[in-house]
């Protein structure tokens, strides 16, 4: 398993950063970055940086549209993922690793300072690469690319 610390005051994904850090989308952000594990509300609601009263707004909405997914139960928790086989979110996903990719590759062409790079294959999905870059903009950012 990969645990990854946040290290900015207040870290934003590309995607945060153009789209902005309303609730919806720091829960979207979350889960595509972390679509391989599942996660109580709870855990989403504090990894994603959302108050949990506001997921509980959020999230019939979430299970209506099948943007979510039950996966199992710990104890007397539920678990949840992203519903990848929901078409919407394929769509979305390749949106958001698109946005990614090319926001990255222009920051590498503008020559930003990058201080450490990190590239992993998943242990649950090892034909897939992603790309976990530091970067000192104001701070450090940490920006996620997917690709195969």
């Amino acid at each position: 398993m990969f645990d990854m610390i946040n290290i900015e005051k207040e870290p934003k994904s590309i995607f945060l950063r153009i789209f902005g850090t309303s609730p919806l989308m720091k829960i979207f952000d979350f889960l595509i970055v972390n679509e391989e594990f599942d996660y109580s509300m709870a855990d989403i609601a504090r990894l994603s940086g959302v108050g949990y009263a506001t997921l509980k707004l959020i999230w019939p909405k979430l299970e209506k549209n099948e943007i979510i997914k039950q996966t199992r139960m710990v104890g007397k928790a539920k678990m949840y993922q992203l519903n990848l086989e929901n078409p919407i979110i394929k769509r979305f996903k390749i949106f958001y690793w698109d946005i990614t990719k090319t926001v990255t590759m222009k920051d590498m062409n503008n020559k930003q300072l990058v201080k450490l790079s990190y590239i992993y294959k998943s242990l649950s999905t090892p034909d897939k690469i992603k790309i976990i870059m530091l970067s000192n903009e104001k701070g450090y950012t940490i920006t996620h690319f997917q690709g195969n």
